[in-house]
């Protein structure tokens, strides 16, 4: 069964293999739609390929990693917590007002 869903730029969709991708770009006068699966490889389709693929759509990942894979988790600090620097206390504290 191929897909009736057209491709739209920043839209998500899952193949049969279970590949999760974003359409990057497309161009119409060449018949190409550009895509980036989420581990980071970027492929081009002819417009053929993609109505003849079976996709879902779906939404973006939460988990922004998948271009990083070699990247230990550790890597990535602690992403649970907010860090500012010690002397911030709000954007408004930079501004200097006029009285």
């Amino acid at each position: 069964m191929a897909t009736a869903i057209n491709p739209e730029i920043g839209a998500w969709y899952k193949n049969l293999e279970g590949e999760s991708f974003e359409v990057i770009a497309i161009d119409e006068q060449e018949g190409i739609v550009e895509i980036q699966y989420f581990d980071g490889a970027v492929e081009e389709l002819d417009m053929d390929t993609w109505y003849e693929m079976e996709l879902v759509a779906r939404e973006a990942p939460e988990d922004w990693s998948g271009p990083f894979d070699d990247l230990e988790k550790d890597d990535f600090g602690d992403t649970e917590m907010v860090r500012h620097p010690e002397d911030w206390s709000g954007p408004l504290d930079t501004l200097e007002w006029e009285e």
